[in-house]
């Protein structure tokens, strides 16, 4: 196995649409999917796709803890993906395990959305409020080829949709309504927003953003990355 670089915001595999992996067996499939679970702890997050390794394969690998246990996600992601990685964490859908999802695709099953704290790790140092739909239906294929179909909610749903969103060329900047609401982590940190719908009258995105925003995932504020 090994580390691989992380592309940054402004690299142009971010922006470029993934493709289809023809036969997930293959060996070299297997490879990168090995080096993405090392790569993603040694970079302390909780998702990675595939272009995010400068790879333009729509693979996905995600950490999503299991309800009300959102605040772990950092500290359980390395202990999970390094307990996966040997026998390419094949237990797709257990929303406590590590999942390896390939050529995957998004159902919404609401129109209902929600706000909250996202980071990602091919932009370092910031995190934003994010809008995202509260109930999903993801499908694919896991690393053996089998057909992957799983509900997903909350936390979970989010991950998903924050790491398909790669395979389409879309960072989570993008995604956000309020650009008032992005900022780097330190900033946040010596200055926490006020994500309550306490907002003033002439801060309408602000606001409606905020009466629907989750708490950060971290304990620190800090929001789970991928």
């Amino acid at each position: 196995m090994a580390i691989l670089k992380i592309a940054k915001m402004g690299d142009p595999v971010l922006r470029t649409p993934a493709q289809d992996v023809p036969d997930p067996t293959q060996p070299q499939i297997r490879a990168l999917v090995s080096d993405m679970v090392e790569t993603m702890v040694d970079a302390g997050g909780a998702g990675l796709a595939a272009p995010q390794v400068h790879v333009p394969l729509k693979i996905v690998i995600f950490y999503a803890p299991a309800d009300g246990a959102e605040e772990s996600v950092e500290e359980g992601a390395e202990e999970e993906a390094e307990q996966g990685a040997g026998d390419g964490a094949e237990a797709a859908g257990d929303p406590g395990a590590l999942t390896i999802l390939i050529n995957p695709k998004i159902e919404p099953l609401t129109d209902e959305q929600a706000f909250g704290w996202e980071g990602c790790l091919s932009v370092p140092g910031m995190r934003g409020v994010v809008p995202r739909f509260t109930r999903i239906r993801y499908s694919g294929l896991d690393i053996n080829g089998h057909p992957v179909s799983i509900e997903a909610e909350g936390f979970h749903a989010r991950v998903v949709q924050h790491e398909c969103d790669h395979l389409d060329g879309v960072l989570y900047p993008q995604r956000m309504t309020d650009l008032r609401l992005l900022g780097f982590n330190d900033e946040f940190d010596r200055h926490p927003l006020d994500l309550s719908p306490a907002q003033d009258e002439d801060e309408d995105g602000a606001a409606d953003a905020a009466d629907g925003a989750d708490e950060p995932a971290g304990a620190d504020g800090e929001p789970a990355k991928g």
